[in-house]
């Protein structure tokens, strides 16, 4: 009853918008749209990698070389179009605690590993178990996501205090920021009404850099973080000793960084297919992210993962080809080459507007008037993953929402499970089980039978059942046993041959049916070992 309620909230946001009708993908139009696109991106990383880099802390470069190798090879290779990976965030944080105790080179080692262990999960197609994650957990990704993109453009209202340290703006300054903001936010929002010929993002930093430029505006600018002038980023083996102790360290850095980075890659991927209607793809962006990381790590970089907020600037401004990915790495990498001093002058202001209305269009404002609408359930688990999100990372996020969904899903089919009885012409008693049978709802299967007052024969149908696991057959191994304990045959009717084959080695007597169900069951159970194998 969920499903159908969710998807057609999925539908509300904003994806009606971004589906417009494209012109042919290889005319001049789509062309200059999916550049420019890139363009807006790459103005966008820059801050955004800076910042990443401090927080890591390692040199800028090392955070936008990250975003160039990662985002090029990622936008040739990864799973679907439109998606802009980078350095990150949630990567930087779990970076920081090794360069502070191990130094740079040992994260560029991790970063090599980590690119291994996520090819290793495209190689075993391990990226289509996202489709675990229950859609409550996406909103709230989503929503928590948008909190965090939000809370980081916050360090750009701070300024170097007479000490040195970070303090918050005040009076004018203050004023004088927000109203750039403000302004690139409006210009964001009006243009589309205007003209599509320029992306509204590209248009709003324009127009909020050539005016602080002109006018030689006294506010915070891109070169206030960091210079980003340098070279092509070189090949380098990270210069760690090849030994176990240096294998004990980084490979517990490397599963997390692997894990957290593909989680966020194939919920964006996720988020961007939905909104430009396409599928698949997800072994494909985990094979492309862990390449993508491999050739990192040898070059100098701090390792990414798929970017939600650049993604959602790039299909946004019209980019829906692998062109704009591409456009927006080669864009960086010119930038760091040749436009430094230009990009260097772009305010901060522009910047921060541009996601703050990121921050608008990926929040799900709608999730907050169905909450009263759906599962007391499902509206938990949406609260509970964006704080979790906000408060600590999203890989925890995720797996806390996947584990509180799937343990609600046990206990309320744990109580469904029932039967109604009859006896038929021959005297024999019919079990009719409605409902599954798994680990959650043996005790409640258990209940419905009374052996000692039962008539000579019992029947057990399962035609409206399903046996789920291991616990289930031993409970009907259980069963069974009571019946014959008290001198009465039991019947079971309308189980797979799956469940025939692991039940009749115990003994049981089976009725095959021409209309026996065909699922396979999730274990293979033995009551001489009670060893677990695969089964069907």
């Amino acid at each position: 009853m969920i499903r159908p309620t969710l998807g057609a909230f999925a539908a509300q946001l904003s994806i009606a918008k971004l589906k417009e009708t494209r012109p042919n993908l290889c005319s001049p139009e789509c062309i200059k749209t999916e550049i420019l696109s890139g363009l807006t991106v790459a103005l966008a990383l820059v801050p955004e990698a800076v910042a990443f880099s401090f927080v890591a802390g390692v040199h800028p470069l090392v955070g936008l070389y990250a975003a160039f190798m990662v985002g090029l090879i990622t936008a040739v290779f990864g799973g679907r179009a439109g998606m802009i990976s980078g350095a990150t965030g949630a990567l930087a944080v779990v970076m920081v605690a090794l360069v502070a105790k191990h130094g740079v080179e040992y994260l560029f080692a991790t970063v090599v590993l980590m690119g291994i262990l996520q090819l290793l999960a495209g190689i075993f197609h391990l990226g289509k178990f996202i489709r675990l994650v229950p859609h409550p957990v996406m909103l709230g990704f989503v929503n928590g996501l948008a909190i965090v993109i939000f809370l980081a453009q916050l360090s750009q209202f701070q300024i170097a205090g007479p000490d040195g340290a970070r303090v918050w703006m005040t009076g004018w300054p203050l004023a004088l920021m927000l109203g750039l903001v403000a302004l690139t936010m409006f210009i964001i929002w009006v243009m589309p009404k205007i003209t599509s010929a320029l992306p509204a993002p590209l248009a709003g930093i324009a127009v909020v850099a050539a005016l602080v430029i002109f006018f030689g505006i006294d506010v915070p600018r891109v070169g206030d973080l960091a210079s980003i002038k340098g070279g092509l980023p070189q090949f380098h083996i990270p210069m760690v000793p090849l030994t176990p102790e240096t294998l004990k360290i980084i490979f517990p850095y490397a599963l997390i960084l692997a894990a957290i980075g593909l989680i966020e890659s194939l919920l964006t991927l996720n988020l961007i297919g939905e909104i430009t209607g396409k599928g698949g793809g997800a072994s494909r962006e985990c094979a492309a992210q862990g390449l993508a990381n491999v050739v990192t790590g040898f070059f100098g970089g701090m390792g990414g993962c798929a970017m939600i907020g650049q993604s959602m600037i790039n299909v946004k401004s019209g980019g829906r080809t692998r062109l704009s990915g591409i456009s927006a790495a080669l864009f960086l990498l010119s930038f760091i080459l040749f436009a430094s001093g230009l990009i260097e002058q772009i305010p901060l202001a522009a910047l921060v507007g541009v996601m703050f209305m990121v921050v608008v269009g990926t929040f799900a404002w709608q999730s907050l008037t169905i909450l009263r609408r759906i599962p007391l359930t499902d509206a938990l688990v949406m609260i509970l993953v964006t704080i979790v999100t906000v408060m600590s990372d999203l890989a925890i996020a995720v797996v806390v929402g996947v584990i509180v969904s799937a343990l609600a899903f046990a206990w309320n089919n744990a109580t469904h499970i029932h039967a109604t009885s009859r006896t038929n012409d021959e005297g024999a008693k019919i079990y009719q089980i409605e409902g599954p049978l798994f680990f959650g709802s043996v005790e409640g299967f258990g209940a419905i039978f009374n052996p000692a007052e039962d008539p000579d024969l019992v029947i057990v149908d399962f035609m409206n059942s399903r046996v789920a696991d291991q616990s289930a057959l031993q409970a009907i191994e259980a069963l069974a046993r009571k019946y014959e304990a008290v001198g009465k045959t039991l019947q079971l009717r309308h189980l797979t041959h799956d469940c025939h084959k692991l039940l009749n080695r115990a003994g049981q007597l089976m009725v095959d049916s021409d209309d026996d169900p065909h699922y396979g069951v999730a274990v293979d159970y033995s009551i001489r070992t009670g060893a677990l194998g695969s089964g069907h």
